[in-house]
């Protein structure tokens, strides 16, 4: 059989465009004007039959950054395995909230709880090279992917193996924690559609109805917190209501939202007062 010409694999009808040359990228390590200079040129078998295994991969559905092994996020390329969440758009609203947050205060300490690919913590350590990141998980696995992140991106992140604070040692404070928690109900139809068909599902849903590791969270927060100290959370579109008064009922202070890049509110958070002000 003739090797296709790579021309010929840009035109594949199965997938858009820009997937068909993102994959072709991928298996030939090479620029998209590399592909234009060379589309008559013969694609190797070994790196048609890659292309084809990447293609049909996809065709079922699973997701490109996984096909891909990285994902863009806050300007930084980070690794993603099947291990953790894909980073995505609207939870940069929360790191760039969390950067807010410690603005005047200098050497921050951050935490923050179920980092998955380390994409929160790395991103904030990366903004603020003076803070103190900690970050934890319970998947050893995800860890793995978030320290070779931590590695590749030059970032300084302390990371601990747990499930939420008891990941954390004793006697640490901080300014500032954050969270991306799996908040979505266990009977939600969309966990069996799209791209998170493929990712862990312990990462997606707390098993119940989207609010219990939230409410962990907040629960939590006082015994970990300096005064003054602020949490900020992602959650699900519709949430926000419930994670506002949680966040009140344990005595969180200016506690709001904030929307993500489709206008939904995607985060909240509050202070712990500071005592006799």
């Amino acid at each position: 059989m003739t090797a296709p010409q790579i021309k010929s694999l840009l035109l594949d009808a199965r997938l858009p465009r820009l997937e068909v040359r993102m994959l072709l990228e991928h298996v030939l390590d090479k620029p998209r004007a590399w592909l234009l200079a060379h589309d008559t040129d013969a694609l190797a078998p070994e790196a048609a039959a890659a292309y084809e295994a990447l293609a049909l991969r996809r065709l079922a559905g699973e997701p490109m950054a996984y096909l891909l092994g990285r994902r863009e996020f806050m300007g930084h390329m980070f690794r993603v395995t099947p291990d953790v969440l894909i980073p995505r758009p609207d939870t940069e609203v929360l790191v760039e909230t969390a950067l807010e947050s410690v603005a005047g205060v200098v050497g921050p300490a951050v935490l923050d709880l179920g980092t998955g690919s380390g994409a929160i913590a790395i991103s904030i350590a990366l903004a603020r090279r003076d803070a103190r990141v900690m970050a934890s998980d319970v998947s050893a696995a995800a860890l793995a992917v978030a320290a070779g992140n931590a590695w590749d991106l030059t970032a300084a992140v302390r990371f601990v193996e747990g499930s939420w604070y008891e990941a954390v040692p004793a006697g640490e404070g901080f300014d500032l924690i954050v969270s991306n928690p799996p908040y979505v109900a266990s009977d939600d139809p969309h966990l069996e559609q799209g791209d998170v068909r493929f990712e862990p599902r312990g990462a997606l849903t707390d098993g119940a109805g989207g609010l219990d590791d939230l409410a962990r969270i907040i629960q939590g927060a006082d015994a970990h917190l300096k005064p003054g100290g602020a949490l900020w959370m992602e959650h699900g579109w519709d949430q926000a209501q419930a994670v506002r008064d949680m966040l009140v009922q344990a005595g969180f202070e200016g506690v709001h939202s904030r929307k993500d890049l489709a206008g939904i509110e995607r985060i909240s958070g509050g202070r712990l007062p500071v005592a006799g002000a």
